[in-house]
């Protein structure tokens, strides 16, 4: 363990622990949050969370989420969006070893600023068994390449009530990221020491998603998918960011 704290000094670690800590906060209020919050950031200061411990992390606040909110799960949704990330995250996995990774974070980040300004301007995206199926796809291949796959399904899925959009995308993003990580592993890319990251920051995500509990009834769908598009823009520009500087 000594050797692992040595990886870091203790600013970094405060500064890790507080983001997981809000990250955690955001994704049990607004269904998403997590990495997206803390990866761009982590990819800079912290680059072994990235994206194995990010997904278990994420992975665990998203199933906190799902279980709480569990009678609001909708079935068909997750189910089609649930096919799409097994596809995406195979995908993924592939790229990691057979293509430049600058050219899949670009496009996909483009390609989630675009669905963003439709949606500002106005198109209603439903969460279709089409618009699920796509969605997982790219939420596959961003999630397992970035530990950022929300933002794609958080844009098919921005016009469903807030408590069902909560517990569904919770449920997707759990078992889409313990497949995602489990690819990783199967690859030799999820370490031992990745896995002690994991634990070292597990009570901090804890802490975060607690806190989240006395807010979520108090926002409103306008309010949340503001919230939305919101953070999946500032998603998008970071990846941008981090891969063209990186």
């Amino acid at each position: 363990m000594m050797t692992l704290l040595e990886l870091v000094d203790p600013l970094s670690w405060l500064l890790m622990a507080g983001l997981v800590v809000l990250a955690a906060f955001l994704q049990g209020v607004g269904g998403i949050g997590f990495a997206m919050l803390v990866a761009p950031i982590a990819a800079l200061t912290f680059p072994q969370l990235v994206p194995g411990p990010l997904l278990a992390l994420g992975g665990s606040v998203s199933l906190l989420a799902a279980l709480r909110e569990r009678q609001h799960i909708a079935p068909r949704v997750v189910a089609c969006a649930l096919a799409g990330r097994a596809a995406g995250s195979v995908v993924a996995v592939t790229a990691m070893t057979q293509l430049p990774l600058q050219a899949v974070n670009l496009g996909f980040a483009v390609a989630i600023l675009a669905a963003v300004a439709l949606s500002a301007r106005g198109l209603r995206i439903l969460p279709s068994t089409r618009n699920m199926s796509l969605a997982g796809v790219a939420s596959g291949i961003m999630g397992t390449l970035t530990s950022v796959g929300a933002p794609a399904l958080a844009i098919a899925m921005q016009n469903l009530a807030p408590a069902q959009l909560r517990a569904s995308l919770g449920l997707i993003l759990f078992l889409g990221a313990s497949l995602s990580v489990l690819l990783l592993i199967l690859a030799g890319l999820f370490t031992l020491q990745q896995a002690m990251l994991s634990i070292v920051l597990y009570p901090f995500m804890l802490l975060g998603f607690a806190l989240s509990g006395q807010l979520r009834h108090k926002v409103s769908l306008p309010l949340m998918r503001r919230l939305l598009l919101t953070i999946c823009t500032f998603s998008a520009l970071a990846l941008i960011a981090r891969t063209l500087w990186a």
